[in-house]
């Protein structure tokens, strides 16, 4: 047995990670892009079709690199495979990931590497209008063809965004079937995810909200109770053989459901809502944390749910700081 961690086989064959008291982790690989987040807030009244007055805010941004974010905001030591502009921005972004301890060596520079996003949001915190621009990512797929082993061999688990490039989605799923690595996935742009059906049964977790779930099953969840979500996705997933999936509910909390019909529900924590960007993110990074370090679905979605809170009554894109321990997740930190 390793001083490090003992490995345990579940009912599929795989590998579950066992982390032994006092263990130092080997990093999960979090695979995303960077945005750059112009965040409008109304003073008053949002008024959609007229001038409002309020305050325009810059931050980082990107699914993955929030998720990165939040899970060295716990403390984990996160490997993060991404893309950059070539410009003091870009080079901005990476000096705050190292500040967080986020491992950035697999962090490329090149022109157009980031994202931009611009929302508008209403007096609730809600989005009410936004539009993005997304980065070139080619240089990214030469990147994981000729680094792949060096960066997911002795990874814990994988995150991605699984509305990338197709050629990155392959080049990940392809090192994660090598290494037996389990992955977990988020999304970004559903419209784009909904044609990649074919990778949805190689995903031991996908992590989306009520519409984006609604977008993969070609259906209007709107109406349902919390009851009948879970029912219904129970079904779905069953349907579809998606290994399991989690479907955040905003204010109502979340639900999931596996193939093999374990499914539950889970109330939000009640906070008071400044901004809702990077929520789904956050949520994502607990839930993917709390998988990967032996918890079960339950317990990994009240770990989500936690840092969603965290998030939402927060400016930033990402959760606070928190030790593993008071998510109930027993690992040695540096």
């Amino acid at each position: 047995m390793s001083n490090l961690r003992r490995f345990a086989d579940d009912n599929n064959g795989k590998k579950d990670i066992i982390l032994e008291k006092g263990s130092m982790t080997v990093p999960i690989v979090v695979v995303g892009n960077v945005f750059v987040d112009i965040k409008g807030f109304p003073d008053n009244m949002y008024i959609p079709a007229g001038r409002n007055s309020g305050k325009v805010e810059t931050v980082h941004g990107g699914v993955g690199r929030n998720v990165a974010e939040d899970i060295a905001n716990i403390e984990l030591r996160p490997r993060f495979v991404s893309m950059v502009d070539d410009t003091a921005q870009g080079a901005e972004v990476i000096e705050k990931l190292q500040n967080h301890k986020v491992d950035t060596r697999y962090v490329i520079s090149a022109p157009n590497g980031m994202g931009k996003w611009l929302a508008v949001f209403d007096n609730s915190g809600d989005i009410a209008a936004s539009i993005s621009e997304r980065p070139n990512m080619e240089p990214m797929a030469r990147l994981l063809e000729e680094k792949g082993d060096e960066i997911f061999a002795d990874a814990d688990s994988i995150i991605v965004e699984i509305d990338m490039e197709k050629e990155i989605i392959k080049q990940v799923f392809k090192y994660a079937k090598k290494y037996n690595k389990r992955v977990y996935a988020v999304v970004a742009n559903m419209t784009i995810a909904s044609e990649r059906r074919d990778f949805f049964q190689s995903i031991d977790c996908f992590v989306c909200n009520e519409q984006e779930a609604g977008l993969l099953f070609v259906d209007d969840f709107s109406k349902l109770t919390p009851e009948e979500l879970c029912d219904t996705i129970s079904q779905k997933v069953i349907g579809a053989r998606i290994p399991s999936l989690i479907v955040t509910m905003g204010s109502r909390g979340a639900v999931y459901a596996d193939m093999h019909g374990q499914k539950g529900m889970c109330p939000a924590r009640k906070v008071k809502v400044q901004d809702t960007t990077g929520a789904g993110d956050a949520f994502c990074a607990g839930a993917a944390v709390g998988l990967t370090y032996g918890k079960s679905m339950c317990e990994a979605v009240q770990i989500g749910t936690t840092l969603a809170a965290s998030v939402l009554h927060l400016s930033e894109n990402v959760c606070p700081r928190f030790l593993p321990s008071e998510l109930g997740i027993e690992v040695k930190t540096e």
